[in-house]
């Protein structure tokens, strides 16, 4: 891009995990040789809401008028702006059929902010490599991510919470085949518990992925987590791949679809819920993983028992 000197160049982002949920904005400025980061998180919000509060903290910092060029990878935004806003002020801040307007106080704040400057839009896509529009969301999720670890220390110094281990295995007889998945958890007091169950076509992959999902369900209230498996596929996932591909828009490196996301989207919610470490155990290497595996095939054999034609 041919900056000119003249204009200030805005660049914004924002988002949540999940959405509704905790989110955060960023925006960088650049102006000639200049340049100005800013970021910012709330508790509980959306991704629409802190797309706006991006464009306008950014507005906000501008010491006097300026010609303003604005980049975005929210449609949101940038239709709301060029095409929805005229017809809301016309219509009273209504709608079509006088439905209200959704973050309208976000959308009223931003013509105050544009109206003291000359704004002009432009759209990318997102995650598509321009470094600015990638350095808005790193400052987005950055501001998000600190509000997230602030509110787990604050919770963990005023009220410690429960410490369990999970013992998870999965096994499918087939590829793909009856599916069956099982956990033992166990607190320091020595008190275990199981959880298992049981799928129609599934894949040892799959059936590993639900054992750790399981384990993470049978527990309501946060605690600090421990999961022990045998899968690396589980382990890589939650602990390397799953924040990209978050980024990524549920792609891989390659740019194909993760396979399974509907699993691995609630294994990173859950995950959000405690505070979770793994660590990778083999097949035999435990008493209680090894029990976990008898109540994984015990599951999987009592559905095949049952599919299979009399």
């Amino acid at each position: 891009m041919n900056a000119s000197p003249t204009v200030t160049y805005i660049f914004t982002d924002g988002g949540c995990d999940p959405n509704p949920g905790p989110g955060g904005w960023g925006a960088v400025l650049l102006y000639g040789p200049h340049r100005q980061e800013l970021s910012g998180a709330e508790a509980h919000t959306t991704n629409n809401r802190m797309e706006l509060t991006a464009a306008i903290e950014a507005l906000r910092a501008l010491k006097r008028p300026c010609r303003v060029e604005i980049v975005t990878d929210s449609e949101y935004l940038k239709r709301g702006v060029t095409e929805w806003l005229p017809r809301w002020v016309a219509q009273g801040w209504r709608r079509a059929h006088g439905q209200p307007i959704e973050n309208l106080d976000l959308w009223k704040q931003l013509v105050e902010e544009l109206g003291k400057h000359t704004v002009s839009w432009r759209w990318i896509r997102g995650h598509s490599g321009h470094p600015m529009n990638e350095r808005a969301d790193a400052l987005a999720r950055a501001a998000r991510e600190g509000l997230t670890r602030a509110k787990r220390a604050a919770v963990k110094e005023a009220d410690p919470i429960p410490r369990i281990e999970a013992y998870t295995r999965g096994c499918a007889l087939g590829a793909p085949g009856p599916g069956g998945y099982a956990a033992i958890l166990r607190r320091p007091s020595g008190e275990t518990w199981a959880v298992s169950g049981a799928r129609g076509e599934a894949t040892a992959n799959q059936m590993e992925l639900q054992a750790a999902i399981a384990a993470l369900q049978a527990v309501g209230e946060p605690a600090e987590m421990t999961i022990y498996t045998p899968s690396k596929y589980v382990l890589d996932g939650a602990t390397k791949w799953l924040p990209s591909w978050r980024r990524n828009g549920w792609q891989t490196r390659t740019g194909e679809a993760v396979k399974h996301r509907e699993a691995w989207e609630e294994l990173g919610h859950l995950m959000e819920r405690h505070r979770v470490q793994w660590h990778h155990l083999p097949p035999d290497g435990d008493t209680h993983s090894a029990e976990a595996a008898r109540l994984a095939r015990q599951e999987a054999e009592s559905l095949r028992a049952i599919r299979r034609p009399t």
